[in-house]
């Protein structure tokens, strides 16, 4: 009796060997369908194949914003102003994608691109600049346009049109000289000679009452006086602490005027006062951001 449970254990653990070994054959040679036989051999049911994962979509990538071009008046300002043509150049012509009827860019790249000797011509007659003149005051009054006010600082080889000194000597375009302020003709062309000697005297003792008023506690007064003596002289030294503090208040006056004066749509007279206040402080960058806007809105005027 003992002797047969042995053999039937014995013969139990072959068939049990015979098994295991046929399952790992059909795993081998099968992989998954392989293991599903072998669960369909034994009774079981076959596993459904895992779906294919799907294929990665790439996902695609916004475009990035494109800055907008800066305002005209910005390019003025900031570019064409102070010299720099040729990032002004490039500013205009993004400027023009987007607003390609904008006449006023259209002749300022116009003015950037000329020759201005053939623009102006090669015949010219030289012009001191006097107190208050600026490239934009001079277009207008000897070519008939403010506007063209780069063009005729290129041709007086200008690298900051925005800077322009009184006693400084320029050329003026002999063939197109065109006085649109003055009836004498003439006489205005040869309006040349810099401030006389009696002119900067006065205006220096103008300047010196002013700082005694101010001592005196009227300050009213000490403004009126000083208002003079740059009206004499825009490019007058200042005379101390107390003449430097009274120029700053006038300068400060004469924008807020300009302001109210650029809101009424008054731009001749806003400009002018603008045109001072840089005559007299030619860093004072409000003034140039507002002169600039001003002569951007007399030209779009003009289209209309």
């Amino acid at each position: 009796m003992r002797i047969f449970v042995q053999n039937f254990r014995y013969v139990r653990s072959a068939q049990v060997c015979r098994a295991l070994m046929l399952a790992s054959s059909v795993l081998l040679a099968g992989g998954l369908g392989g293991c599903a036989e072998l669960r369909a051999r034994m009774g079981g049911h076959a596993a459904p194949a895992p779906a294919a994962a799907p294929a990665p979509v790439s996902a695609a990538l916004p475009p990035a914003a494109e800055v907008p071009p800066p305002s005209l008046a910005a390019i003025v300002n900031q570019q064409l102003q102070l010299g720099h043509y040729a990032e002004g150049e490039r500013q205009l012509r993004r400027f023009l994608e987007v607003n390609p009827d904008d006449r006023v860019a259209q002749a300022l790249l116009r003015q950037l691109t000329v020759d201005p000797e053939q623009a102006l011509g090669h015949a010219s007659r030289q012009y001191v600049v006097q107190p208050g003149d600026s490239y934009s005051t001079l277009a207008a009054r000897y070519l008939g346009d403010g506007g063209r006010f780069l063009i005729l600082a290129r041709y007086n080889r200008s690298t900051n049109p925005s800077v322009l000194r009184a006693g400084q000597k320029l050329r003026l375009p002999a063939s197109r000289l065109v006085s649109t302020d003055a009836p004498e003709g003439a006489a205005q062309e040869q309006r040349a000679a810099p401030a006389s000697a009696s002119s900067e005297a006065r205006a220096r003792r103008l300047q010196d009452e002013s700082v005694a008023l101010l001592h005196k506690g009227q300050r009213t007064q000490a403004l009126e006086r000083m208002d003079e003596a740059l009206d004499a002289d825009p490019g007058l030294p200042s005379a101390g602490a107390d003449a430097q503090a009274l120029r700053q208040q006038l300068v400060s006056v004469y924008h807020q005027r300009a302001i109210v004066l650029y809101r009424d749509q008054q731009l001749d007279q806003a400009i002018s006062l603008w045109n001072r206040v840089l005559a007299i402080q030619p860093d004072f960058e409000p003034a140039t951001v507002y002169r600039a806007r001003a002569l951007e809105l007399k030209q779009r005027l003009k289209q209309f």
